[in-house]
């Protein structure tokens, strides 16, 4: 075991995280055949086929499962060790951070996240990947993202935490299809709802209506919540989604804003990251950069009171902008 090369043990730690040849030639910035040579080695070197190839990718073996997570902490470490014995200049750093957001983290956290990167590290690259909220704790640990942005809290232990925004959730629909008049529970009930999937992390309304046996029809179920301006100016369907960005569709748009006719408690909006990784300077930069450029600071923005009426898709905006 003499002479055992670090790119070799970085090859197997992505590969295991991956599960994918043409990923991890990818992330290393080499070819497939580098990497299908540095696995040969890596099988010699450990006596086991380590991966093996699947339908769903590169399946790990016992041994790969057991190996794991001790090179990875391994690799961690001296990562960290080497990073902060150096000087770190966000001018000059060069580096792809990856960061797990939603569609509509995408839509109203981004461009101001860029903005703010690119005056501090223009050189930097951020890798944004679609956030699936059952997989978050499992990420973060992991090491497969640097952080990640969203509303459930995660409990992991060695997870940080920094509250970004408060938010609340309110019906978003198009008043002309739907009728005049306000939306009344009984209204709410009998009418037709878009619903965007659990996996954005966008939960906690229907768990308020679960808990008070609040039955909705659900005629359409979609995955993203980006597409519903286009689905509710030509329906009479009604969704459920946060006001900071049901005000920005609205705007030169028949779609109105109402409160939801049953209370759901408003919801924080918050940064999450391996508290470990907070060891290495460029990591906490990252952080810390996400924090001002969104948060400021303060950890919330300050919304309009729940008796607004939103009678107008000009009036939601002026309001959501007060």
């Amino acid at each position: 075991m003499h002479h055992i090369d670090l790119n070799l043990m970085r090859t197997f730690v992505l590969l295991y995280e991956t599960g994918s040849v043409t990923h991890t030639a990818e992330r290393l910035y080499v070819t497939q055949p580098s990497v299908s040579y540095a696995l040969a080695r890596l099988r010699e070197l450990f006596e086991d086929r380590l991966f093996v190839r699947t339908r769903q990718g590169m399946e790990p073996t016992i041994a790969a499962r057991q190996l794991y997570p001790s090179l990875r902490d391994a690799l961690q470490q001296l990562q960290d060790t080497i990073e902060s014995s150096r000087d770190f200049y966000p001018a000059t750093c060069a580096r792809r951070f990856r960061l797990a957001l939603t569609d509509l983290g995408e839509m109203a956290l981004l461009p101001k996240l860029m903005r703010h990167l690119h005056e501090q590290a223009p050189q930097a690259e951020l890798e944004v990947v679609p956030l699936e909220i059952e997989h978050a704790e499992e990420w973060l640990a992991a090491g497969r993202v640097n952080a990640l942005i969203c509303s459930r809290p995660l409990t992991g232990a060695a997870i940080a935490r920094h509250v970004l925004l408060r938010d609340r959730y309110v019906c978003l629909l198009n008043q002309e299809r739907f009728g005049e008049g306000p939306l009344t529970r009984e209204r709410f009930i009998a009418a037709r709802h878009v619903a965007v999937t659990s996996s954005s992390g966008h939960g906690m309304a229907e768990e308020v209506m679960r808990r008070h046996g609040i039955q909705r029809k659900v005629s359409l179920e979609i995955p993203h919540f980006s597409v519903l301006p286009k689905v509710l100016h030509d329906s009479d369907l009604i969704a459920i989604m946060p006001l900071q960005v049901a005000a920005s569709f609205t705007e030169g748009s028949p779609l109105t804003i109402h409160e939801l006719p049953f209370h759901v408690p408003e919801f924080e909006v918050a940064l999450h990251w391996q508290a470990q990784a907070s060891r290495s300077p460029s990591q906490r930069w990252f952080c810390e950069s996400i924090i001002e450029a969104i948060g400021s600071g303060r950890g919330e923005v300050e919304l309009p009171d729940r008796s607004a009426h939103w009678p107008s898709a000009g009036r939601a905006a002026a309001c959501a902008k007060k």
